[in-house]
């Protein structure tokens, strides 16, 4: 699991059937002293998260397709929302 800062949301017109109806987050994932670590990635999330959130991910795809019901390329979900 990591910790991330929500960047903003993604739109998209074409895309995987798994993500129709999906809200997707652009995520900075944090690092230690909250550093970003890497590119950002694109995270499923049903828990309404926003822009400037914290949130705390996994990159575990059998947790995500468990989620939705189905396969899907997707790799990072939205796994909670920590108290500050």
């Amino acid at each position: 699991m990591q910790l991330g800062r929500v960047l903003g949301t993604a739109t998209s017109t074409i895309k995987h059937p798994s993500f129709q109806g999906e809200r997707l987050l652009i995520v900075q994932i944090e690092g230690n002293g909250g550093k970003p670590d890497g590119e950002p990635v694109l995270a499923f999330d049903r828990l309404g998260a926003g822009r400037g959130d914290v949130v705390l991910m996994t990159s575990d795809g059998a947790i995500l397709q468990k989620m939705l019901g189905r396969d899907t390329p997707g790799r990072w979900s939205v796994m909670g929302l920590p108290d500050e």
